[in-house]
């Protein structure tokens, strides 16, 4: 058996390619065809694997692009919501503490109407303890002055004679000229 380069350069082979028929030892066919396949492959697939290859590169890319400006979106809207979660935390502390300080001005409002209604209930029982206490001190009055006349009239009665009684009949009588003569 002799080596594949033989083949090639074997004047048997050459033989053939100049009666050109067909080979039955596959072999050597083999190898030949599997040149002119390569070859051929070579020259023809180049721009076909190139232009698949520069698509593939282009699409890569493309993602590659596409993948940088959803991550930059991203970190966008993250800053952004971060902003927001800032703001809404401020308003949140703003809401607390306005509450907190509506709570102690309503504590505080409650407290002085409270107090004013303390005030004027104390106000209102003074007011009617020195009411009950004038109407009472007005009953001892007149229980006093009733009680005064009806012991003098009994002691007038008892003492006042006929002549006593005409002399002051004539005393007021003699007052009421004098001050009828003073105002004329």
């Amino acid at each position: 058996m002799e080596n594949g380069i033989d083949y090639i350069v074997s004047p048997k082979l050459w033989i053939v390619a100049n009666n050109f028929g067909f080979n039955t030892n596959l072999l050597e066919t083999n190898s030949i065809n599997l040149g002119v396949v390569s070859g051929l492959l070579v020259y023809f697939g180049k721009g076909v694997l190139s232009n698949s290859l520069s698509n593939r590169k282009l699409t890569i890319l493309n993602t590659i692009r596409d993948a940088e400006e959803r991550y930059k979106e991203a970190t966008d809207k993250l800053k952004q919501a971060k902003a927001r979660l800032q703001q809404a935390r401020a308003k949140a502390d703003d809401i607390r503490i306005n509450g907190l300080s509506q709570m102690e001005r309503e504590k505080q409002d409650l407290i002085n109407a409270a107090d004013g209604d303390s005030k004027r209930l104390e106000d209102s029982k003074n007011a009617t303890i020195r009411f009950e206490e004038q109407r009472a001190i007005e009953q001892v009055r007149q229980q006093v002055s009733r009680l005064a006349l009806e012991r003098a009239s009994e002691t007038l009665r008892n003492r006042l004679s006929t002549e006593l009684h005409s002399r002051v009949i004539d005393h007021s009588i003699g007052l009421l000229r004098a001050m009828e003569s003073t105002i004329e």
